[in-house]
């Protein structure tokens, strides 16, 4: 591709790179320079353009971001995602629905090595989206890519991206209390979680916060997904809500997380069932580290140690001053 200045002349077929005001009306930038624009620009008196020529083996702008996009996501419906039409050489790559994305990040992170006019950016893996969420966007920077490199990308990203919609369509929420506990606070915000994951809450039992009582709620649901919120935080794998679940005849897979806040949150199962011990936090509507343990529960994702050792880098989601134990110590005046 040629880029500079071009005598009003010869840009035929060149693409404008800055737009101009003519007598005539403001010629846009990325347009391609027709004999029509030539005349008005002449008869405005301007006698020269900046404007980028393509040459032979080059790949407009647009076609190269359709191109690049539908490698990335080549049946998109099959994975819950669209593509926009190209514009100004960029494609978006939009959520049909709610889910979680998927990213092969090795293959994304060669194809973006390959050129820095071909480009991709893409939110976090495993981000929670819901329906028309913008997954991540293609963008040529320049107004053409060599072919061939567009086609080295192309083979490098392909297949790379895609959304897993939920499987698990209803839940059950199991509130334990203690007296002068925080009684069903919070059940708007877990509400809203499952909403937006289009999970349909069948039931809110309230119980004592005893493992008895628990169990028999885990027992009695019919609710793909049960959930527990304790009136008193789990602060160990053989506290109420945990041995609850043991009790119920399921297994506890996991206790604690590097995510804070949501460090308290049990993982669990009876048979195929998932059970989720949501940590005190969750009956605020603010991120918290339950919101990534849920969405890829509901979404039928494994999370196996592995995965929530991963979760501590970007685990820190925020301050909390109010903290038994300040990570900042307040400084002293005399």
């Amino acid at each position: 591709m040629k880029f500079g200045k071009f005598d009003v002349d010869g840009a035929g077929g060149a693409i404008l790179a800055h737009s101009i005001q003519t007598p005539n009306g403001r010629m846009r930038k990325g347009i391609v320079i027709g004999a029509d624009d030539i005349a008005t620009l002449k008869s405005a008196g301007i006698t020269s353009v900046t404007a980028a020529l393509l040459e032979h083996g080059d790949v407009h702008e647009n076609d190269a971001a359709q191109h690049f996009a539908q490698a990335i996501c080549p049946d998109p419906q099959a994975v819950g995602l669209s593509l926009t039409a190209p514009f100004t050489g960029r494609v978006n790559i939009i959520a049909d629905g709610p889910g979680v994305v998927q990213l092969d990040a090795a293959r994304l992170i060669a194809a973006n090595s390959v050129d820095p006019m071909i480009s991709v950016a893409t939110v976090p893996e495993f981000q929670q989206m819901t329906t028309g969420g913008l997954v991540a966007t293609i963008k040529i920077i320049s107004y053409g890519v060599p072919q061939v490199k567009l086609d080295q990308a192309c083979d490098l990203a392909r297949d790379s991206i895609r959304l897993s919609a939920p499987n698990l369509r209803s839940a059950d929420l199991i509130i334990s209390d203690t007296e002068g506990g925080a009684g069903d606070k919070g059940k708007e915000a877990i509400v809203a979680r499952l909403d937006m994951l289009g999970v349909t809450l069948n039931s809110v039992q309230m119980v004592a916060h005893d493992a008895e009582s628990i169990a028999a709620a885990i027992t009695s649901s019919q609710a793909d997904l049960v959930m527990i919120l304790s009136g008193s935080a789990t602060s160990d794998w053989a506290d109420v809500a945990p041995t609850a679940v043991s009790q119920a005849g399921g297994d506890v897979h996991r206790f604690g997380m590097p995510v804070d806040p949501g460090n308290l949150l049990f993982l669990g199962s009876i048979g195929s069932k998932p059970v989720i011990g949501l940590p005190g936090c969750a009956r605020s509507p603010a991120l918290n580290g339950a919101d990534w343990v849920l969405s890829r529960v509901v979404c039928g994702l494994d999370v196996t140690d592995a995965d929530f050792a991963q979760m501590a880098i970007g685990g820190l989601l925020k301050e909390i001053p109010t903290r038994p134990q300040p990570r900042r110590l307040k400084s002293r005046t005399k």
